[in-house]
């Protein structure tokens, strides 16, 4: 009877256990620069990824359990952001993480995400290598996926925006001394080579350069006919405020942070007209993104978002994690990621409907059709050309092999 009473209570005592794991939540980390210069695109992705969370709480969470966020403030810091990671990891027991606003940030932290198996969808970071770190056949299977625009389709970009549509052939490059701006330099010097092009001026300056008189003054003399922009911050508002005070009046096509505030807001009336890559535009358009436009001021107030880029790929990566926990069945990382190398059903975003946004061979959810040209206008950021805003509304990214089963 002690042997039969035991056996018993070994039994009651998993089943109890299995019952406390299945009633805890599922922690996921959401880990971005919420303080510091690049706070806008962090909190608007934070604020996109809560909405997403949100909506799936309310009805019901996943698998039966509530879902809830770990956000770290990585301060937009290499070190700091890798130190959050593995905290996240270690301490929380997060089954899956997104985020990652800067480039540097991003190659720092990954390697822990991969170490760990924990799959991680970076939502705004854009730097090529990114999504590339940890793939075969340096690893057999990566953890890393993206869902935002990267250099390699933004580059190519904004050479043609200033070459084919704006007939310029002398261009000069302004870029930051970050990790994201030496290797946004790069790629534009890369795209121009492949036209016979070459830069009559490159310009670096450090993060917090309040002057850039000198460097403008460089590239006009040697006759540059538009400045190609590659930087985070508010040095962009440098370069525009700076380029107003010589009377230079030469078009700004750059990377997508030309939407930020800290850029239109610090360069007033100088930053209109600067173009620059959009994945998502704050236009009512279609009955998702209207929902996703309101719902969001209806939580933050904010006017409009401050990086609306950043708000709906936060979101949409939500949406995708959550697609692959639900399909897997499981929080398990491994099952997981083949999930999201394999989602069986569309997912509705609100920058466009994926089906499927991954492959085991390629974990990029977006192609360079998905991208459009953004231009501020009157302090906003609109559609530069008509035929971009026709296409927005039907944004389908280009077919992916699909594996063998």
């Amino acid at each position: 009877m002690n042997q039969l009473t035991a056996a018993i209570a070994g039994i009651t005592l998993c089943i109890a256990t299995h019952a406390a794991m299945a009633n805890e939540p599922i922690r996921i980390a959401v880990t971005g620069p919420y303080s510091g210069p690049s706070s806008p695109m962090g909190q608007s992705m934070l604020a996109g990824v809560r909405l997403a969370i949100g909506e799936m709480n309310l009805g019901g969470g996943l698998l039966g359990r509530q879902l809830v966020l770990v956000e770290k403030d990585d301060k937009g810091d290499p070190a700091t952001g890798r130190q959050v990671v593995e905290e996240a990891i270690r301490r929380d027991k997060v089954v899956a993480g997104l985020g990652f606003i800067n480039t540097g940030v991003a190659l720092a932290s990954l390697k822990a995400y991969q170490e760990a198996r924990v799959p991680v969808i970076v939502n705004v970071s854009t730097g090529s290598t990114v999504a590339r770190q940890f793939f075969p056949p340096a690893v057999a299977d990566s953890y890393a996926f993206r869902n935002s625009a990267s250099d390699d389709i933004q580059a190519a970009m904004i050479v043609r925006e200033a070459v084919k549509r704006g007939r310029h052939a002398k261009l000069a490059i302004f870029h930051d001394s970050t990790p994201y701006g030496e290797q946004g330099r790069d790629q534009l010097t890369r795209e121009l080579a492949a036209i016979d092009i070459t830069p009559v001026a490159v310009e670096s300056f450090a993060p917090g350069v309040k002057d850039l008189s000198a460097a403008l003054q460089r590239a006009r003399t040697a006759g540059a006919e538009a400045i190609l922009t590659y930087a985070i911050g508010p040095e962009l508002a440098v370069i525009a405020n700076g380029r107003a005070r010589l009377g230079w009046k030469v078009p700004m096509i750059g990377s997508w942070p030309l939407s930020l505030p800290n850029f239109i807001e610090a360069a007033g009336k100088n930053a209109d007209g600067a173009r620059m890559p959009q994945t998502f535009i704050e236009a009512p358009n279609n009955y998702r993104r209207t929902a996703f436009i309101s719902a969001y001021h209806q939580a933050n107030g904010s006017k409009p978002i401050p990086s609306a880029v950043s708000a709906a790929q936060g979101y949409d990566s939500a949406l995708l994690l959550m697609a692959a926990i639900n399909q897997a069945g499981s929080t398990e990382g491994p099952k997981i990621r083949a999930a999201l190398e394999n989602l069986q059903k569309p997912v509705y975003g609100v920058i466009t409907t994926y089906s499927p946004p991954f492959t085991k061979d390629d974990h990029e959810a977006l192609s360079d059709n998905m991208v459009l040209m953004g231009e501020v206008k009157q302090g906003k950021v609109s559609f530069a050309h008509a035929d971009d805003e026709r296409r927005s509304l039907l944004v389908h990214r280009k077919p992916k092999a699909q594996p063998v089963n």
